[in-house]
């Protein structure tokens, strides 16, 4: 790899379509940064499409008893509903397929965040996509459940607008959301998780019972399409589906590199106990919207546990909170969420930083909900900002699947696939299942990889994000990987297959040719409605 020397002359770096200054890392890594940003917090949430939250935006009802959301002048419109989309959707028209839960679009309003988990596996989304038609939602990924017990397996067609997930519509307003972003392959949220840090969902190395949720990647080699926890994990299954994977991720990149990192997901430290009493891997909260009560870490969420140079499978805990997201330490990069909190009211903030709430904060329907989710966000945001390092800093917003919610927007197959698991364009079929941008004399074709799946949200927050912007530029969840790589680490790519050589930049989404802002936006956690817009003093 070829390192960045770090100098006081200010050396242009050319990333994407900019040409900028080169900018000296604060971490003790000693590299240089392509951009001004030298925090990234990756804010990874749970199961939702992008028309499931922004489908009518930036048009809110605003019935009473509800935050309001009411959009400043010349908000930019994404492709979400048209009033065709709403009155005559092709799930409403095909009623041979979807049969009596043949239904338009509806709106979910807050009184109705407690949704049930819909079918979001590999093959049910293709299916549910129907070559593309976007027709057989309620046939396929739908699930009954409450609100609307009415409306039975069609509530898989409900969406909120931003009188409930009025915090997520506010940050849009405020800086920049991508309507083009994909799920790097169909399916659920393990390789969701695994293609964030990797972009490769193919190369398992190891299994234990997984059944159907590991597949025939060909040229011997595995693929996961399902949601196994990681071998070795102490909080793992017993006696269910286990995997490990081989090949690098992100993270041993960054290793090399010396460029500080974390994963940080509630629950992982087994020594705390929660209010409720539970602790070690039972560590627990219920969810006073959804009433479910449920384990705060799930294994199949923490994808550097799958990759034995990444993983910390007994949890083992920093030896101290100057050395959280340091090489050498006993953690090896994964921590609890309250440690990434520690290392930044240190003054130790991680250059990279992954976030995962406890399950009833992450947003996954069943067991959270959007205002629980809202009030894990909007938490982070309001202490980021708070912080000296903000000038500095950028936060993505990403989704690791759909959860089978449907979406009206098909993205291009950029890997093909033909498996008895694949149904996107015919039985056994996605694309012709022969061409792959990514394959090559040392990459073979890997199958059970269709891709891009459903489109998801993408928020990016920052001072050097763009104001009340919408990016249209083709996007997935491996872009993330790309802008540590072109960030950090000079454009390196991962390699073997990975789809961070073909992803699209998050460039468009920023303004580095202008000082950052320095007005904060802090949100009520609660409500998600603005409670200041103001100048702070921090540089």
């Amino acid at each position: 790899m070829q390192k960045l020397a770090a100098t006081s002359l200010a050396v242009l770096l050319v990333v994407g379509q900019f040409a900028i200054p080169a900018v000296s890392n604060a971490q003790q890594s000693g590299a240089a940064t392509a951009t001004p940003i030298k925090h990234l917090v990756v804010i990874f949430d749970e199961n939702i499409s992008f028309d499931h939250y922004f489908g009518t935006y930036p048009h809110a009802l605003n019935p009473k008893g509800e935050p309001r959301f009411v959009a400043v002048p010349d908000t930019p419109t994404v492709n979400g509903y048209t009033d065709a989309l709403l009155r005559r959707n092709p799930n409403f028209l095909n009623a041979s397929g979807n049969g009596a839960q043949a239904v338009n679009p509806f709106r979910l309003d807050r009184s109705q965040a407690a949704t049930a988990d819909q079918d979001h596996g590999y093959t049910p989304e293709q299916e549910a996509f129907h070559a593309g038609l976007m027709d057989s939602f309620p046939e396929y990924t739908g699930r009954r459940g409450s609100p609307i017990r009415s409306h039975a397996n069609g509530l898989v067609m409900g969406y909120f607008d931003g009188n409930t997930v009025t915090a997520l519509w506010n940050y849009a307003q405020y800086y920049a959301l991508n309507d083009n972003s994909f799920n790097t392959n169909f399916g659920p949220s393990t390789p969701g998780a695994i293609n964030l840090i990797s972009g490769q969902t193919n190369g398992v190395s190891d299994e234990i019972n997984a059944g159907g949720k590991v597949i025939d990647g060909g040229n011997g080699t595995r693929t996961l399409i399902s949601d196994p926890d990681p071998i070795g994990d102490v909080c793992s299954t017993t006696t269910g589906a286990l995997v490990q994977f081989s090949g690098q991720n992100i993270g041993n990149l960054l290793n090399h590199a010396g460029i500080t990192w974390g994963w940080f997901e509630g629950g992982f430290d087994l020594s705390k106990t929660d209010p409720n009493g539970t602790t070690g891997c039972a560590r627990s909260h219920t969810s006073d919207i959804t009433k479910v009560r449920s384990r705060d870490y799930s294994p199949h969420h923490e994808p550097f546990q799958y990759y034995l140079s990444t993983a910390n499978p007994k949890h083992l805990r920093p030896t101290s909170t100057q050395m959280i997201g340091h090489v050498g330490d006993a953690a090896n990069h994964q921590y609890d969420i309250d440690d990434f909190y520690a290392a930044v009211r240190a003054g130790n903030m991680p250059a990279v930083s992954f976030l995962k709430a406890p399950a009833y904060q992450d947003a996954h329907a069943g067991n959270s909900d959007p205002i629980d989710e809202q009030a894990f966000v909007v938490h982070v945001m309001d202490f980021l900002q708070d912080q000296p390092q903000w000038s500095s800093t950028a936060v993505i917003i990403a989704y690791d699947d759909s959860d089978g919610w449907y979406d009206h927007q098909m993205g291009p197959i950029v890997n093909q696939s033909t498996t008895p698991s694949d149904m996107l364009t015919g039985n056994g079929q996605c694309g012709a299942g022969t061409d792959n941008a990514l394959a090559g004399p040392k990459t073979p074709h890997a199958q059970g990889r269709c891709g891009y799946g459903p489109r998801l949200p993408m928020l990016v927050i920052s001072p050097y994000a763009r104001r009340n912007f919408v990016d249209h530029a083709l996007t997935d969840q491996t872009s993330v990987i790309r802008f540590v790589e072109d960030n950090w680490l000079g454009g390196q790519r991962i390699g073997a297959g990975s789809f961070d050589a073909i992803a699209g930049p998050l460039n468009g989404m920023f303004n580095f040719t202008q000082p950052p802002r320095r007005d904060v936006l802090i949100l009520n956690p609660s409500s998600g409605e603005v409670e200041t817009s103001a100048r702070r003093n921090h540089p």
